[in-house]
Order: C-alpha cells, then structure tokens, then sequence
C-alpha cells in the first residue's frame, strides 16, 4: 500500500495536541515546584493551564507522567546505547561512551534537572517510588538486549548479572548528580565530578565486562 503524505490539517492538528502537551506539562511543573506533587491536584493543573480537567488525564493517564515526563526515554536509554555501539564495542564501552556524551551536553534524561525539580522529586514519595520503578524497567530493558545480542535467554544469570552491575553504576551516578544539584552546585561543576567519578565507576566493572557483549 502506498504511503500517503499527511494532509496540512492532520499537521497543524498534530502540532496543535504537542503544544497543549507541552502547555499542560510546563504548567503542571510550575505548581509542582511551587505547591508540591502531593499538594497539587490534577483539577488545579487544568484550571491554570485552562483546559478541561479529562484533557489533562488524556495526555498524561496518571499524575506521575506530568512531572516525569521523559519516561520512556528514560527506560529506554541503556538498551539503545547497547544496540547502537560501534563495531567491535562492548555494552560496557558503548555505556560508558554514552553516559559521557550525555554528561557532556548535560542531559536532563542523565540527571540534570535544575535544583528546583530536584527537590521536588526528592520532597515526593510518589515520585521517588516511580523514579525507583524506572530505575528497575531501564534495568530490565537492558537485560532483553543483552540477551538478545549475546544469543543467551533473558533469565540467564550471566545476562542479569551484567545488566544489574550496569544499571546499578548507572543508578549510582544519577543520584550523585541529584545529590550535587540538590546541594547547590551549578551544572557544569557537577558534570566536571561526574565526568571523573564516572571514570572510577566503569573502571571497576572493567575487569569483568571488558569484552562483555562486543558488537
């Protein structure tokens, strides 16, 4: 079947639900950092952002998605760094690759959210169980593609091994830069300790992963 070229209607409808996302979304934040994720509710959110409070649940299902709302880019991102690695890369070599890139442009997926999201999360009981919660599904994500390019089942104690020293370093780093911010420090002072302590941390999983999962 032929693919059809979307009409300029379907385009500016498309555009038109991304912005009244993004509008809810930024709203949303707004009264998070100012009354808290608890504090907040979704009938407030709607009322500042001047839409019908199903419009909102329409976009984000629960109220978690409106304050964490890269989740499925988060989940996600260690399973791609491993199936994108370069020729003859180790999934430790393509994580370790890829964390530093991300450190590099401070990337919020990574960790750096500004002081204010930071608290935030940290002041939410809510949101530090679904952040745990994704944690674990970037884990177990993780853990599919190394068995798929290792030729090994999933429930393989080697593959989840692998994946949970791997998540764990990464776990580990993402606090740290949650730590710093939420201690005052400024980005780029933070992305200059992480890039080194960073270092430290793959180095300890080199002597068993080195040549884990080569491309």
């Amino acid at each position: 079947m032929a693919t059809q070229t979307p009409t300029p209607a379907a385009g500016l409808r498309e555009t038109k639900k991304h912005e009244t996302r993004q509008l809810i979304s930024d709203h949303a934040t707004r009264l998070f950092i100012a009354q808290g994720f608890e504090q907040t509710t979704i009938a407030e959110i709607a009322a500042v952002a001047r839409v019908a409070k199903k419009t909102v649940t329409n976009y984000f299902p629960r109220k978690e998605d409106l304050a964490l709302d890269h989740q499925e880019e988060f989940a996600a991102a260690l399973a791609h760094a491993v199936t994108a690695r370069r020729p003859g890369e180790s999934a430790l070599a393509a994580l370790r690759r890829a964390f530093a890139d991300a450190v590099a442009v401070q990337d919020p997926v990574a960790g750096f959210s500004g002081q204010e999201f930071a608290r935030m999360i940290a002041d939410s009981p809510t949101l530090t169980v679904c952040l745990r919660g994704l944690h674990d599904q970037r884990e177990h994500h993780l853990a599919q593609v190394l068995a798929d390019v290792t030729a090994a089942q999933p429930g393989d104690i080697t593959v989840q091994t692998a994946a949970a020293l791997l998540g764990t370093v990464h776990r580990v780093l993402f606090h740290r830069i949650q730590a710093l911010t939420l201690a005052g420090h400024p980005n780029d002072q933070i992305a200059h300790t992480i890039a080194a302590e960073a270092g430290q941390a793959f180095d300890l999983l080199e002597p068993a992963l080195a040549t884990y999962a080569s491309a």
